[in-house]
């Protein structure tokens, strides 16, 4: 597979449309830089890769999380029983807005 090679032209192109202000040494560095890039990219396509499924991780993924367990909830008394205050079977809170 012949590798694309990126010319400091179109460097120059990239980073008008990026809006940088790039010299003429920084474009000549970028250039071969993305150069580099392309060719390692393209060799990683040259890879052998069929029959191989994709995958996300490379060992098995199992869930650590526990089965839910459905247990009795608590009562209005029981919830409220350590509240500094409750009202109306509510947890009372000091008023922070005004009210217009």
């Amino acid at each position: 597979m012949a590798t694309m090679s990126i010319t400091r032209d179109e460097v120059a192109h990239l980073a008008r449309l990026s809006r940088l202000a790039l010299t003429d040494a920084e474009l000549d560095h970028f250039a071969g830089q993305l150069d580099q890039i392309i060719a390692a990219v393209a060799r990683v396509q040259e890879v052998a890769a069929e029959g191989i499924p994709p995958m996300t991780h490379a060992v098995p993924v199992v869930n650590v999380f526990r089965d839910d367990v459905q247990v009795q909830c608590l009562t209005h008394e029981q919830a409220l029983s350590g509240a500094p205050a409750a009202e109306q079977e509510r947890f009372k809170v000091p008023r922070i807005l005004a009210e217009d």
